[in-house]
């Protein structure tokens, strides 16, 4: 007897419809004095936001506001960007790049119930892990991996709320191969998974292999959502002072939408946070306004559950607070950002990271690249015991390391905290600007 599966035939007949119908884009260098003007409209399905949004935040480019409408079977984005320097884009391939970065192809939206995963890859292994964050807990990561000859090609990791999310790319430090024995990759497994239990987490009891490829950051985030970074009962996480919320939400009842209204800090990457948030917790974004030409973003969307319904009950309205809160602050660097630009060799995350462990400092975020052969990395670190870092430990750690191959960037993204005002909505603001926008373009009806 033949069988088939919905979720696969479902899979397919979205493909089919992608591509019979793929994503149009436009680029309108015209309209606008300060920004490029991107269109892109396709057919809907579900990620189509976040798809749109990640290809924009890869190409590096910073957007300053947005228009989004996806109600009914069709989607229509509108960006305004710019380079990282603030300048309208200049190059004329912009528009292909992005629709060959859109153009159809199967993504996958595969659960998360481990702490340790490793998966081999065209280029290199992949190795996930989250746990409790500690002081030198990112020196044992690497020292095992060092020890267990594997070489690190890149790795980020983000801290928060006391958890560690990390996604490590190696090698075999021999053959500057992929690591596919299943023998060793067990031990790789076993030994990091002692490392990150320590002696007090009891959410990384488990292990498992995964067996696809996902977007690193948007991994990441999965990650620190399976792992309930935003659990607001640690007592580790803060006091009432700096949870200060960031988001309000409110239903609109007559339309059925809950309206999801997000204040704070602007900072690269935002709004791709926070998209990538609400997906991961099955809501449908309508419609959408950005604004982020200040110091300050604006951010309201309004959304359904993938079943239709919004925001129903009190805990869930708390807990898309909670999460959107978290996505927020994730990225949000801690500490003096230290640069790291040197020759790659085997080992060298691991002498440096023991170094900042013997000097009292702690590694809230990194970014680990090698480029040819060259190891480009950046630490973001703070005291171990909560104090300010002395200017007089960063000399002593840039000494032992090397004055001319690590440097100090305190300030470059060092975030304050948000000006203290009352919270207010932005719903009716927001409203009347993304509305006519979209009723303009003839989007959505009225609502008046």
């Amino acid at each position: 007897m033949d069988c088939w599966s919905p979720v696969t035939t479902d899979d397919e007949f979205e493909k089919l419809v992608i591509r019979m119908n793929p994503p149009r884009v436009t680029v309108d260098n015209a309209s606008s004095r300060k920004a490029t003007l991107i269109k892109v409209d396709s057919a809907n399905k579900r990620g189509s936001l976040l798809e749109v949004v990640q290809v924009l935040t890869d190409l590096n480019l910073i957007i300053r506001r947005a228009y989004i409408s996806s109600d009914g079977e069709w989607f229509m984005d509108v960006f305004y960007v710019t380079d990282q320097h603030g300048n309208k884009l200049s190059e004329d391939d912009v528009a292909e790049r992005i629709q060959q970065s859109l153009g159809p192809r199967g993504r996958s939206f595969r659960s998360l119930r481990r702490s340790v995963g490793v998966q081999a890859a065209a280029e290199n292994t992949t190795i996930e892990l989250t746990g409790r964050d500690r002081p030198g807990l990112l020196s044992e990561i690497f020292a095992i991996l060092t020890d267990l000859k594997c070489n690190v090609v890149a790795s980020e990791v983000w801290t928060h709320n006391s958890r560690m999310a990390s996604v490590v790319y190696i090698t075999d430090e021999a053959t500057g191969l992929p690591i596919d024995d299943p023998d060793r990759l067990t031990k790789i497994k076993q030994l990091l998974l002692y490392v990150l239990k320590g002696d007090r987490d009891k959410r990384s009891a488990n292990t498992a292999v995964s067996v696809d490829s996902t977007h690193k950051e948007r991994r990441l985030h999965q990650m620190m959502y399976a792992d309930r970074d935003y659990d607001m009962d640690d007592a580790d996480f803060g006091s009432a002072s700096e949870r200060k919320s960031f988001v309000t939400l409110e239903n609109c009842v007559d339309k059925g939408y809950t309206i999801v209204n997000l204040r704070c800090p602007d900072r690269p990457k935002l709004l791709f946070d926070t998209v990538c948030t609400l997906t991961d917790m099955q809501y449908v974004v309508y419609h959408g306004t950005i604004i982020a030409e200040g110091p300050e973003a604006c951010q309201e969307y309004f959304i359904r559950h993938m079943d239709g319904s919004p925001v129903s009950s009190e805990a869930e309205r708390q807990r898309v607070i909670n999460c959107l809160e978290a996505a927020i602050r994730r990225r949000t660097s801690e500490g003096v950002r230290l640069e790291l630009c040197s020759e790659d060799r085997v080992g060298l995350l691991s002498d440096v990271t023991r170094i900042f462990r013997e000097n009292g400092l702690s590694v809230t975020r990194a970014e680990v690249t090698t480029r040819g052969s060259q190891a480009v990395n950046v630490f973001y670190v703070t005291d171990s015991s909560g104090y300010p870092v002395k200017n007089e430990t960063i000399e002593a750690v840039r000494k032992e390391i090397g004055l001319t191959i690590l440097h100090v960037n305190d300030d470059a993204h060092s975030k304050s905290p948000p000006q203290e005002r009352g919270l207010f909505s932005f719903s009716n603001i927001f409203r009347s600007r993304s509305e006519k926008f979209l009723y303009n373009l003839g989007l959505i009806r009225s609502y008046s």
